[in-house]
């Protein structure tokens, strides 16, 4: 199976983002602002495409064209698993504010297969 161009080119940006927001979650658990290091990974993303992809697909002109047209893709994925492993880092547990909110009725009524903290409130 030969994949098109493009769509080789877009694989490739997503896995840059995937790459880059597990670097950025599993640094902000250890330092919250290194999640800024994850995004000055996009500039790299251009001579990550380029060696994966080897050659651009046509309506990309030139190597500098990389980062208009991967912006989005990369963004979406890069703020997707920043979160992620940024969520698994820290044993996220949540907490249920009110006896009449859908979490703690889920939790109550034995749907969830969590345990919820109780709130402050």
């Amino acid at each position: 199976m030969k994949l098109a161009l493009e769509h080789k080119f877009s694989l490739t940006v997503y896995l840059w983002g995937i790459i880059t927001g597990v670097i950025s979650g599993w640094l902000a658990y250890y330092n919250r602002a290194a999640w800024i290091l994850g995004f000055l990974l996009y500039f790299l993303t251009d001579r990550f495409v380029m060696a994966v992809v080897k050659e651009l697909p046509p309506d990309v002109p030139d190597q500098r064209a990389i980062f208009k047209k991967a912006f989005w893709g990369w963004l979406l994925f890069w703020l997707y698993f920043t979160m992620l492993s940024y969520t698994v880092a820290v044993h996220f547990t949540p907490v249920c504010y009110s006896n009449q909110s859908l979490l703690y009725k889920m939790v109550s009524s034995g749907n969830a297969t969590i345990k919820c903290l109780p709130g402050t409130g």
